[in-house]
């Protein structure tokens, strides 16, 4: 098994929340992907929604951490490997650039989060529910 450090980003406008349909599962999710050697979280989540989604963000508050298996942090792959995510969720502000997709999405759109779509990632529904209870405190799942 191996333990990765990742990020997310909810990114909420009048438009709704920015979601990804992603390249390798076909569900949507939000922007995010894994933490690089030597990268900070905050510059892994801005680089992430930048080849994702073409936008600049800024991070404005931290939302959660998650790592609970129950939460969907522990992955099988059809390869055979298992990985355990330990993920760092942000709510960003839009602050420049053009949305359109990266070659890690086949698809963007902003949704109601009232009316997510049924194919969404489960961590993504939590992540998403957490920044919008706007709790003084991050969550810890």
């Amino acid at each position: 098994m191996i333990i990765r450090p990742g990020v997310s980003a909810v990114i909420l406008t009048a438009d709704g929340v920015l979601l990804q349909r992603r390249d390798d599962n076909g569900l949507w999710g939000l922007p995010g992907g894994a933490v690089e050697v030597g990268e900070s979280v905050r510059d892994a989540v801005v680089r992430e929604v930048r080849e994702e989604t073409g936008l600049e963000v800024e991070p404005l508050r931290l939302v959660g951490v998650y790592s609970a298996p129950a939460h969907h942090q522990v992955i099988s792959y059809p390869d055979g490997n298992v990985i355990h995510y330990v993920s760092t969720a942000f709510e960003c502000a839009i602050t420049g650039g053009t949305l359109g997709c990266g070659p890690e999405s086949r698809e963007l759109g902003w949704f109601d989060p009232e009316a997510l779509p049924t194919e969404l990632m489960p961590i993504a529904r939590i992540r998403i529910h957490d920044a919008l209870a706007r709790q003084a405190g991050a969550f810890v799942r």
